[in-house]
């Protein structure tokens, strides 16, 4: 059956890349007659006959650039070319057969001929490597290739398109300008074609994070360039020099300072900036003196009074100042303050976040945003409470304020947290919240909201079984059910709620969780209040908070946080406890009831992707220690109605350190050594 399965597919694929195997299966069956597969073919006595370039068309073997297209030069350019083949089926798949085989035809024709036109009239200049690029012939399809894999590069989404691009470019560029053979510029050629051709690839306004991302890889570019020239001859369209005299410490050493100056870059660091232009100005300085002293003396001369390589210089320093034009136009984009307020002076306080609640209300989540360790950004009305963790902005829940200003403190918040250097993300946000981000930002469902709607609250029928078993077993029993807040209780009462916590957290391996899920301390709050069930001897066996809920200028409901239970007491003691506080808040007029959505807890379908398959693996790995799922399966028993928490993120690339913040938030005084015992926990545990 899985044969059969694969066959099937197999068979589909074939369909819908049908010029993309015909061109595989010509090019190894040409391999296979001329030999090409296993030697060079560049020495077979057909190569002359069937190569093209600007010899053979001055010879009239105008056949050449069809015929030496099928034909390739050396063995290991096959394998090399797979990666290209895969990306020509691709742009097949999308846009069509006839798209991929005009774009390959043509990118071919036009790189063989526009190379040889114009090595023809270059030659005719005093210019060294175009005399001797116009005298070489080559073989193989790599100029349709070429084209086939800008065209299918155009094709990805935004941002991905743009950085894929950037990438691309800068490798052609600096194979271009390094090694400069034949190939090189029939590359460069069909690229330029295909740029010049397709519309979705006109220049657009990029985002201040993109013309970072551009930076980093231009510096990178620059870097290699420089590297390059420590390991290898340099061949180029500057000229040939040999490669530089030095051990691999000075090249460990030049790595190293790029790679730190072009990831600040990346982060938008005014320092990283600040060298990269004095840089750019020294190598400016260095051209002019290089040609004004080459105007006067001429080029051997110098070569024989300097101990320099001056093709190298020239290379380099060229590629340099044109770079520099880029790096001051986009000069804004660097400086980010990592530390600087994201929000309008003066930030809110714990207290005005507050009274903006009772005014305009929040979701379910959102008195979470009053505890410690959040910080605050204003944009007038609307208010954004957030963490700074691991290079991220990290926004919990929906932003505050009034309703209609959402969408312009959504915009806001994520422009002040771009220009500071930080990845802005929401995690738990609603779906206005969603629906205020940029185009193009994904989304990733992290919980599932558990919302009791209160008025006209009934524990009849069958179906709350469960929770009126618990509410009778424990009238039976004696067991007193008592809503309080947690300053108004007894010393003995606080030391048994605390003893009970303790117990809990110890059991764990890991200390309580952050972020939102909150522990005494956060309860101790006047507006929090604790659910009690006392048993007839006077102890507690367990205990819940509940964080107060606002809309429209008032009292709406109540959002679970703490669920604790005594070793050995009542049984159902978290039924009786939330059946019986769902009852009074429901008796005193509230709105709704939230058991909260349990992290990582949410049921994805077969074909979510890898992000869901990665946080079900993490789950599955915390689910021991903090039994996120089976807690979301017991919420089930009240019945409640849905409502979806998504983390919302620019994309894919800003995962990894979206994970480092979320796991730092929630786990902000976990050390190595806890992380590692919990690990054992569920080893043994498993077996």
């Amino acid at each position: 059956m899985a044969q059969q399965t694969l066959a099937t597919r197999s068979l589909v694929v074939a369909k819908r890349i049908p010029v993309t195997l015909t061109l595989a299966v010509v090019l190894l069956l040409v391999g296979v007659l001329s030999g090409g597969l296993w030697q060079r073919f560049a020495d077979s006595d057909l190569f002359p006959a069937v190569a093209y370039g600007l010899p053979a068309l001055s010879a009239g073997r105008w056949w050449t650039p069809i015929t030496g297209t099928f034909f390739v030069d050396s063995p290991w350019v096959y394998a090399a070319g797979i990666p290209i083949l895969a990306a020509m089926g691709f742009l097949e798949a999308r846009r069509g057969s006839r798209v991929a085989a005009i774009t390959f035809a043509g990118g071919q024709l036009f790189s063989v001929l526009a190379a040889s036109a114009f090595l023809w009239g270059a030659a005719v200049l005093p210019w060294p490597w175009a005399q001797q690029e116009a005298a070489a012939l080559d073989v193989g399809p790599s100029g349709g290739l070429f084209a086939c894999l800008a065209a299918a590069l155009a094709l990805l989404p935004s941002p991905w398109r743009l950085r894929a691009w950037t990438v691309f470019l800068a490798v052609l560029l600096v194979s271009f300008f390094y090694y400069g053979s034949l190939p090189d510029l029939e590359h460069v050629l069909a690229v330029l074609l295909v740029l010049a051709v397709d519309r979705s690839l006109r220049p657009q306004r990029v985002s201040v994070r993109e013309q970072r991302l551009v930076a980093f890889v231009m510096l990178c570019a620059l870097g290699a360039i420089e590297i390059l020239g420590y390991v290898a001859p340099m061949t180029g369209p500057f000229g040939t020099s040999a490669a530089a005299t030095g051990s691999w410490i000075d090249v460990a050493v030049n790595t190293v300072i790029v790679l730190l100056v072009a990831t600040a870059l990346r982060r938008g660091r005014r320092w990283a900036w600040v060298i990269v232009m004095v840089y750019c100005a020294l190598n400016v300085a260095l051209v002019v003196l290089v040609v004004g002293v080459l105007s006067l003396s001429g080029v051997s001369g110098i070569e024989a009074d300097v101990d320099a390589d001056i093709t190298s210089v020239l290379a380099s320093s060229t590629l340099w100042i044109v770079a520099s034009v880029y790096f001051f136009l986009v000069r804004a984009a660097f400086r980010a303050r990592p530390r600087a307020a994201l929000g309008d002076t003066p930030a809110p306080t714990v207290d005005d976040v507050k009274q903006e609640l009772r005014a305009t209300g929040g979701g379910t989540l959102s008195w979470m945003t009053t505890w410690d360790g959040m910080s605050y950004a204003r944009f007038g009305r609307g208010v954004v409470a957030y963490q700074r963790r691991s290079g991220v902005a990290l926004a919990l829940g929906d932003p505050l304020g009034p309703l209609e200003s959402r969408s312009d403190t959504v915009r806001r918040f994520i422009d002040r947290a771009e220009a500071a250097g930080l990845a802005p993300c929401f995690f738990s946000a609603g779906g206005a919240t969603r629906a205020a981000v940029p185009a193009g930002w994904r989304s990733i469902v992290v919980a599932d909201d558990t919302v009791v709607d209160l008025p006209g609250l009934q524990f009849t029928g069958k179906a709350w079984g469960a929770v009126r078993t618990s509410l009778n077993r424990a009238e039976r029993e004696g067991m007193t059910f008592r809503l309080s807040r947690l300053n108004d209780e007894s010393w003995g009462v606080r030391q048994q709620l605390r003893a009970i916590s303790e117990s809990w957290v110890g059991d764990k391996g890991l200390p309580e969780m952050g972020f939102t899920l909150g522990t005494l301390h956060e309860a101790s709050d006047p507006e929090v209040r604790i659910a009690l069930a006392v048993s007839p001897a006077g102890d507690i066996d367990g205990f819940l908070s509940w964080l107060p809920v606002y809309g429209d200028g008032a009292l709406r409901g109540w959002t679970l946080d703490l669920m604790r239970r005594r070793d050995g007491g009542f049984g159902p003691v978290m039924e009786f406890l939330i059946g019986a506080s769902a009852r009074q808040f429901s008796a005193e007029g509230a709105e709704v009831m939230s058991l909260s959505g349990a992290p990582l807890a949410h049921e994805y379908p077969a074909d979510a992707g890898v992000i869901a398959d990665l946080q079900k693996r993490v789950a599955d790995a915390l689910e021991p220690v903090y039994g996120f799922t089976s807690l979301h399966r017991f919420k089930q028993k009240f019945h409640p109605r849905y409502e979806t928490m998504y983390l919302l993120y620019r994309d894919e690339a800003d995962l990894t350190r979206i994970g480092a913040a979320l796991t730092r938030a929630f786990l902000p005084h976990a050390t190595i050594r806890q992380f590692a015992a919990a690990g054992v926990d569920l080893v043994r545990s498993e077996n």
